[in-house]
């Protein structure tokens, strides 16, 4: 076998690829073309990644190493939080394997997707949501945000993929690519169209035009710098990411973001909308994934409750 058939071998088995090559070829691929897709997956690898470390070579790491920093950072989350960037390790990993033919960990066995139950998205009652939205300790990103996934009915992937010049502010709506691809739009309320404003001004009294519509906090350091369509042409900082907008969510008020979509779906069927016009509010396609979201809330059984109480005293 000649020197560069042996090179060409080599580099096929994937024993020069490091960790970061191999996560930036993936993230790279024409499968996650959604920025939706793209940022979730992101997210979880990069993070992944830098734990075992980025120069460390693909094929050097084992799976009880892989199974490790899934436990290490994921263990205390919520089922669907582990599922979620569980899969998306695992499908870079069997890219790897599958796709370029390199030799690459697995998801060991042992390390399974957790069971979701449906308490987990239960709804909130209303006066709880109100509530929570009309707290003094509460940042005004944040309110405005969960204020926004509740009036819009929206996934919080899609909230977050927004830019500022997707604002339709004067119609009170935005596009946003769903999880087939297609565009759709998400309306919201006046709630949300009274913060936006103030989430868009800057402190020298200017607004924000352009870049993602909510942010992190600081600027995002060089070995981790986002794609420039993820960072304020304003601010310089990045856009924020749903891990960290969930972790905000279960610190103030125990809650999870999909309870908010959930919440607003619920409520809309006890004012008695139409299931019709509440699959269009969520853009589900299918009436019987809608029907979960619109069960009846604790405060509708009691209040109809009163129906079977007697009308007055007996003599």
């Amino acid at each position: 076998m000649s020197a560069a058939a042996g090179q060409t071998v080599t580099a096929l088995r994937g024993e020069r690829v490091d960790l970061a090559a191999a996560a930036e070829q993936f993230l790279s691929s024409t499968r996650l073309a959604n920025p939706h897709t793209y940022r979730a997956y992101a997210s979880a690898i990069d993070r992944t990644v830098a734990l075992l470390g980025p120069d460390r070579l693909l094929p050097e790491v084992a799976d009880d190493e892989i199974g490790a920093a899934l436990t290490h950072l994921w263990d205390r989350c919520a089922p669907a939080t582990w599922n979620r960037n569980r899969a998306a390790v695992a499908s870079w990993l069997t890219w790897c394997r599958t796709k370029k033919r390199w030799a690459a960990p697995c998801v060991p066995d042992d390390v399974e997707r957790r069971r979701e139950t449906s308490d987990e998205t239960k709804a909130v009652a209303k006066t709880t949501i109100h509530r929570l939205l009309s707290r003094r300790d509460v940042p005004l990103r944040e309110k405005t945000l969960w204020r926004m996934l509740y009036e819009t009915a929206a996934r919080a992937g899609e909230i977050l993929a927004l830019n500022v010049e997707d604002l339709d502010l004067e119609g009170r709506r935005a596009p946003v690519r769903s999880k087939g691809g297609a565009t759709e739009w998400v309306y919201w309320e006046s709630g949300t169209a009274h913060l936006l404003p103030r989430l868009l001004r800057l402190p020298d009294g200017s607004t924000r035009t352009h870049g993602p519509l909510f942010l992190s906090m600081r600027r995002p350091v060089p070995a981790r710098r986002p794609a420039a369509a993820d960072i304020c042409p304003h601010t310089g900082r990045a856009r924020l990411g749903y891990d960290r907008a969930r972790v905000q969510l279960e610190k103030y008020a125990g809650l999870d973001l999909h309870q908010l979509r959930h919440s607003a779906a619920t409520h809309l069927g006890e004012a008695e909308v139409p299931l019709q016009l509440i699959m269009a509010k969520t853009r589900h396609k299918n009436p019987r994934t809608a029907m979960r979201y619109v069960q009846p809330g604790a405060e509708a059984v009691s209040k109809i409750t009163e129906v079977l109480a007697p009308r007055g005293r007996t003599h």
